[in-house]
């Protein structure tokens, strides 16, 4: 069983990027949980299976689709530009602080290894790689925006 403080952090993670379940296997065993999305309140607690790992959301905007597989650089359109995705849940932000330089502007060359952003999930922040080579050709988030699994970050010309 997961202890009261994680059930505590993921329930705030739920209500903080408006999600409305929440399927995770943690230490303790699996754990499902579900929130009225109907403005009610109230997170129900499902005793969960042996599941694959996944968070559902709430219906996104129109335009953004997660990908079927782990988040990269997908295809972005048929400009030939691809999409660097987020790998999760959580806090978009272009810089490692409010005062320091973005990591990605419109116009940079990136290569797999530089990174972009940073995403926080949970008082973790994590650094998201391009996992391509190409030209940013567009920022797709505003700094601080809640991000879905699977949402485009960034559009990319590949080379």
């Amino acid at each position: 069983m997961v202890d009261l403080k994680t059930l505590k952090q993921l329930i705030k993670l739920m209500v903080d990027n408006d999600l409305t379940e929440l399927d995770i296997q943690a230490e303790g065993g699996p754990v499902k949980l579900r929130r009225n999305s109907q403005g009610g309140g109230g997170v129900q607690f499902v005793p969960a299976g042996p599941q694959v790992v996944h968070a559902a959301a709430a219906p996104m905007a129109p335009g953004h689709h997660p990908s079927a597989e782990l988040p990269d650089a997908t295809d972005g359109g048929d400009d030939g530009t691809v999409t660097i995705d987020s790998p999760m849940v959580g806090s978009f932000y272009s810089a490692s602080s409010p005062d320091a330089k973005a990591f990605a502007n419109v116009g940079d060359h990136v290569d797999p290894d530089t990174v972009v952003c940073i995403v926080e999930a949970m008082k973790v922040f994590n650094e998201i790689k391009a996992e391509t080579s190409g030209t940013i050709q567009k920022v797709l988030v505003e700094d601080g925006q809640a991000v879905e699994f699977g949402q485009p970050l960034f559009s990319i010309k590949p080379y």
